[in-house]
């Protein structure tokens, strides 16, 4: 692993007091919390596809950068949503895939990411038309 990936592995969500959710009550703020970041749906809509490579991720994930992808992998290893394999070849290969957790909000997390792709124009449209009030 490059230098600059082994620097991210203490900058990790730090686990709870005593490993419990931080608000037992609200699930559903917890899991937003997990998969509704910048990066980390995107990354969980591309393993949807199959098991990837680190660097397959890279490419298929505009605009992220290593760092990030790293640490979005990190978190979503560290909550179940992905797992991550070796494969001892020469070079090592690693892969990684999504777990049945997300499987079950699999087709959900598409749509939302097929509505965000089809409605951006309409989106980027109501911006610029609330910014030229503002």
């Amino acid at each position: 692993m490059s230098q600059r990936n082994t620097e991210v592995t203490n900058q990790l969500t730090p686990p709870p007091l005593g490993g419990e959710p931080e608000n037992p009550e609200c699930p559903l703020r917890e899991v937003l919390a997990l998969i509704g970041d910048k990066w980390s749906a995107q990354v969980l809509v591309a393993l949807g596809n199959g098991p990837h490579r680190f660097t397959e991720l890279e490419r298929t994930i505009e605009g992220i950068s290593r760092r990030m992808l790293t640490l979005s992998l990190r978190n979503l290893e560290r909550n179940g949503m992905v797992t991550r394999t070796v494969h001892p070849d020469a070079p090592p290969r690693v892969q990684y895939a999504i777990t049945a957790l997300v499987d079950e909000i699999r087709e959900p997390l598409e749509a939302l990411a097929a509505w965000a792709d089809r409605n951006r124009p309409a989106i980027a449209a109501a911006r610029h038309s609330y910014d030229s009030r503002n």
